[in-house]
């Protein structure tokens, strides 16, 4: 995973406040580059192992509703690039013309099939492609719409120094975030004044703390918080 010189970062990232967190990950390029050989090895392994769940979730997916296999909304990932996600979709088509571009519990978009996606986070596994791609690793700040990303503080910023990725310390502590927002007027609003910054500080204690033990810590966190919601 390659960190670029502090002079070639985009310039919104070239800011005193992103500065500490890019001099933490300057010191640890070897654990970069382990962490990006990580990503692709275990990665493709994981994409044969479950190849066989990949097809079951696309039949269930396009037996339950029309529309394609994949949701591929627009996202935002390190050093601001913009991608398209891959994600199993878990919604009605074109959902994201319909209402906020995050879901809240009880959401009428989400499909029959797509609810019990959702309670163990299967849509999450087609991120894999993403990772073999690039544009997002196993641990990293989860990647947000290019409009919430516009209202990032110049702090916030310093997420977008490492790849996306598909889970986190928030992801973890907010992995209830649907059910928080249920019953709110202005999502959007909730979302981007109340949740995001407290998402943030943890994302950012995920940056300024980075290693490869840790990330590993955080993977195996994950799995047990998916266990427990489908008990």
């Amino acid at each position: 995973m390659r960190l670029l010189s502090w002079d070639a970062l985009p310039d919104e990232l070239r800011c005193e406040e992103v500065r500490p967190y890019y001099e933490t990950l300057a010191a640890k390029r070897a654990q970069l580059a382990g962490k990006r050989c990580f990503d692709i090895v275990v990665a493709a392994l994981l994409l044969v192992l479950l190849s066989p769940v990949f097809l079951v979730l696309a039949i269930a997916i396009k037996a339950d509703s029309p529309g394609p296999v994949f949701y591929r909304q627009k996202r935002v990932t390190q050093y601001g690039r913009r991608f398209r996600i891959f994600k199993f979709r878990t919604m009605c088509d074109r959902a994201d013309q319909m209402g906020s571009a995050v879901t809240t519990g009880g959401d009428v978009r989400v499909t029959r099939v797509g609810a019990k996606i959702r309670d163990y986070r299967l849509d999450e596994i087609s991120q894999l492609i993403d990772i073999l791609r690039g544009t997002m690793t196993f641990v990293g700040t989860r990647p947000e719409v290019p409009r919430y990303v516009e209202g990032y503080t110049s702090e916030m910023m310093a997420t977008l120094l490492l790849p996306a990725g598909v889970t986190s310390t928030a992801s973890i502590q907010f992995k209830d975030e649907a059910d928080l927002l249920n019953g709110t007027d202005d999502v959007d609003r909730v979302y981007v004044e109340e949740i995001l910054p407290l998402k943030m500080e943890y994302n950012l204690q995920d940056v300024k703390k980075f290693s490869l033990p840790r990330d590993l810590r955080i993977m195996l966190a994950t799995v047990g918080a998916v266990t427990n919601r489908g008990e």
